[in-house]
């Protein structure tokens, strides 16, 4: 299967609300449309993970982040220009995006993804993606494909093509709060 076919049928299951498997910027992710509660939901079952523990969702681009953030901090700008690593930002006031995806304070874990594949299926989706580690809750985070368990593989609607060959370390995101005000909280390294 060519990418283009990959990422055509991604988006096809993410518009009905179906969940998917899928390379990120960082390890194997989980993912649906964030702004669709139910199949949020859906992910929050397949993880068996509470759903006050949020997830966080990966866009394409900062205007798109703008939309699903009421107001982004200057920080936020720096900190990802001068980011050497895939760096996940929790932000105040997330609009837009799926309740159940925003956190008991109003915020929301957001990334914009640089690697070629999320990116591009950030990109035709038109909306952010819920990004969350492919295993069940409190288990070791796939980092390639080959280390994604039957249970989460048996239970998805689509498993991209993209990538499944490689195996190579991969590490999940830095994240970093950063409040209203622009304080700023190392969240993981």
């Amino acid at each position: 299967m060519n990418r283009e076919e990959d990422i055509r049928n991604a988006v096809k299951v993410l518009r009905e609300g179906g969940i998917i498997l899928y390379p990120t910027d960082t390890i194997w992710g989980i993912g649906c449309d964030a702004t669709n509660e139910e199949a949020v939901r859906k992910v929050y079952e397949l993880k068996q993970r509470d759903d006050s523990k949020a997830m966080i969702c990966l866009v394409d681009s900062e205007g798109r982040m703008q939309r699903y953030v009421r107001n982004v901090p200057d920080v936020a700008w720096t900190i990802m220009e001068t980011a050497i690593r895939p760096t996940t930002l929790i932000l105040d006031n997330a609009v837009n995006i799926a309740k159940n995806l925003i956190a008991e304070d109003g915020s929301i874990g957001i990334r914009i993804t640089r690697e070629d594949f999320s990116k591009e299926l950030c990109f035709r989706f038109q909306k952010p993606i819920v990004s969350t580690s492919a295993n069940i809750s409190g288990m070791k985070a796939a980092q390639n494909y080959n280390d994604i368990s039957k249970e989460i593989l048996d239970n998805v609607d689509y498993v991209c093509f993209a990538r499944r060959q490689e195996h190579k370390p991969h590490t999940p995101s830095s994240i970093i709060k950063l409040s209203e005000n622009s304080e700023v909280t190392i969240i993981r390294k």
